[in-house]
C-alpha cells in the first residue's frame, strides 16, 4: 500500500490481536493488487443489545487508481457477527470479490463467451456414418456420427442448421460436437 494502513476501533477497546488480525488481512488485498492506494478500516461495537452480546459493524475503504471500493458488514444482516474477528474476515472477503473484479476490469480479463460456429450440413454419407457441414464463412467442416447432440445422426438432412465446435482432425478440419438449431432459435 502506498499510505499506511489505517484502523480505527470505536466503542471498543483495541487489542494487538485484533490489530494483527486487520493488518493481516489488509496484506492479503496488498497481495491481489499492489497498487492499492489506502486502506481504511473502522471497526466499531454496537451497544444496541443491553441483553445480548455486542455486534460488530466493519467497513473496509480501499482506494485504488480511479476508484474507491467499500465493503461494510452490518450486525442486523449477520447475526455471526456477534463474533468481531468473523465481522472482519466477512468484510474483507466482501471488500476482497470488489478488488478482484477490478483488477480482471483493468487488465481487462473479463469473460467472454464465444458464439459457437454455425452452418449447414452439406453432405451426409449415412452408410459411413458421417458428413460434411458448410459454415457460414463458406468453409467444409468433417463431422462423425458420434458428434451429433441430442438428435439422432439417421434424422439429419442436407440443409438441416447446426452449431458445431471445431478442431485440427487428421485429413483437416472437423466438427467435435454437432448440436441441431432448433426451429425457433435466431442464429448470431
Amino acid at each position: 500500500m502506498q499510505l499506511p494502513l489505517q484502523i480505527t476501533f470505536r466503542n471498543m477497546d483495541s487489542s494487538e490481536a485484533l490489530d494483527a488480525r486487520v493488518r493481516s488481512e489488509a496484506e492479503k488485498l496488498d497481495l491481489l493488487y499492489d497498487k492499492i492506494t489506502s486502506c481504511r478500516v473502522v471497526v466499531e461495537a454496537d451497544h444496541k443489545h443491553k441483553h445480548k452480546g455486542n455486534t460488530y459493524h466493519v467497513r473496509v475503504d480501499l482506494t485504488v487508481p480511479g476508484s474507491e471500493l467499500v465493503a461494510s458488514r452490518e450486525p442486523e444482516e449477520h447475526q455471526a457477527h456477534e463474533d468481531v474477528y468473523v465481522a472482519v474476515r466477512d468484510a474483507f472477503n466482501a471488500v476482497g470479490r470488489q478488488l478482484k473484479t477490478y483488477v480482471d476490469r483493468i487488465r481487462r480479463d473479463v469473460k467472454t463467451h464465444e458464439v459457437p460456429l454455425h452452418g449447414k450440413v452439406s453432405e451426409l454419407y449415412s452408410e459411413k456414418d458421417f458428413g460434411r457441414i458448410e459454415s457460414s464463412d463458406g468453409s467444409v467442416i468433417y463431422f462423425h456420427r458420434n458428434s451429433v447432440l441430442n438428435a439422432d445422426f439417421d434424422k439429419l438432412e442436407v440443409g438441416t442448421e447446426v452449431r458445431f465446435a471445431e478442431e485440427d482432425g487428421d485429413d483437416g478440419p472437423q466438427a467435435s460436437t454437432v448440436k441441431v438449431v432448433g426451429k425457433h432459435h435466431l442464429v448470431d
